[in-house]
C-alpha cells in the first residue's frame, strides 16, 4: 500500500478511503495533495476489490479549499496559475468520472475547492456541522475548480448563482434544503451512515452501477432521444453479463445476490 504525506488511503471489506489529512492548514488543496489523490484515485479504479469510495477530511473540517500560501508563493504569471487551477480542475474531473460510486462525508467547511470537491462526488453526506461556501469573490476572484459548473446542475442556476456571487457560506441544513448534499447527520454518526451507504452501493452489481453513472453523468446535457438512446444501450449490454442473470436467479430464488463484476 502506498504511503502518502497529505491523505490517507485504505481498503477496508471492498470500501476505498481517502482522508485529507493536512489537519494544520484544514486540509487546504496544495499541489502535494492533488497529485496524491490523483494517485489514490488510480489506484481505487484499477482495484477490482474496490466497489465503492468515501471521500472524507476528518471530524472538523472537510477541506478549506485552495491553499492560499502556496498560491501566494508562486511566481505571478498566467502560465503558473493556469497550471494549478488546470491540475485541480482534472482531479475533479477524475474523480466525476470514477468507474466506482463516490460518496463525500462532510464534516466542518468545505470551503471553494472543498466544496468542488465534495461537488465532484456522487453522493454528498453532511454532518451536522458541516458548512460549504464558494468564497472566492471575497478575494476577488471566482471558482476555478468546476463550482460555477457543477453547482448549477446540482441545485439550479438561480440558487447556484447567489452562493457564487455572495460567497456566503450555508450550513448543513440549508445545503439539503436546497439539494447540495443528500442527507443531514449527527456528525458523530457521519462516518458510521457513510460506511453504511458504502456497503450498500458495494453489495450492488458492479458493473450495473459502473453503467447507471455514466448513463446519468455523460448524457445531462444532451438531449432526451441521445439520453435514452444510451441508456438502452446500457441496458442491452447489462442483459448479456454474468450479474443480471444472477440477479434474476437471485429473485426467483428469494436470497440475495452475489455480484461478480462480470
Amino acid at each position: 500500500m502506498t504511503t502518502y504525506e497529505t491523505i490517507i488511503y485504505e481498503v477496508r471489506h471492498g470500501v476505498g478511503f481517502i482522508t485529507l489529512n493536512r489537519p494544520d492548514s484544514l486540509n487546504a488543496l496544495n499541489t502535494r495533495m492533488i497529485v496524491e489523490l490523483r494517485h489514490a484515485l488510480e489506484n481505487a479504479d484499477g482495484d477490482k476489490d474496490v466497489r465503492a469510495l468515501i471521500l472524507t477530511g476528518g471530524p472538523k473540517c472537510f477541506c478549506a479549499g485552495a491553499d492560499v500560501k502556496e498560491l501566494l508563493s508562486m511566481s505571478p504569471s498566467m502560465d503558473a496559475y493556469y497550471r494549478y487551477f488546470a491540475a485541480a480542475r482534472e482531479l475533479f474531473c477524475a474523480l466525476e468520472k470514477l468507474s466506482k460510486p463516490t460518496i463525500a462525508a462532510v464534516a466542518g467547511p468545505a470551503m471553494g475547492g472543498g466544496c468542488e470537491l465534495a461537488l465532484a462526488c456522487d453522493l454528498r453526506l453532511a454532518g451536522e456541522n458541516a458548512r460549504f461556501a464558494l468564497p472566492e469573490i471575497n478575494l476577488g476572484l471566482i471558482p476555478a475548480g468546476g463550482g460555477t459548473q457543477r453547482l448549477p446542475r446540482v441545485i439550479g442556476m438561480g440558487k447556484a448563482k447567489e452562493l457564487v456571487f455572495f460567497g456566503t457560506p450555508v450550513d448543513a441544513s440549508e445545503a439539503y434544503r436546497i439539494g447540495l448534499v443528500n442527507r443531514v447527520v449527527p456528525s458523530e454518526q457521519l462516518m458510521e451512515v457513510a460506511e453504511e451507504w458504502a456497503c450498500r452501493l458495494r453489495n450492488q452489481a458492479p458493473l450495473a452501477l459502473q453503467m447507471a453513472k455514466a448513463a446519468v453523468n455523460q448524457t445531462y446535457d444532451a438531449p432526451l432521444d441521445r439520453g435514452l438512446d444510451y441508456e438502452i444501450r446500457c441496458a442491452v449490454s447489462l442483459m448479456l453479463t454474468r450479474d443480471r442473470e444472477e440477479g434474476i436467479r437471485a429473485f426467483l430464488e428469494k436470497r440475495k445476490p452475489a455480484f461478480t463484476g462480470f
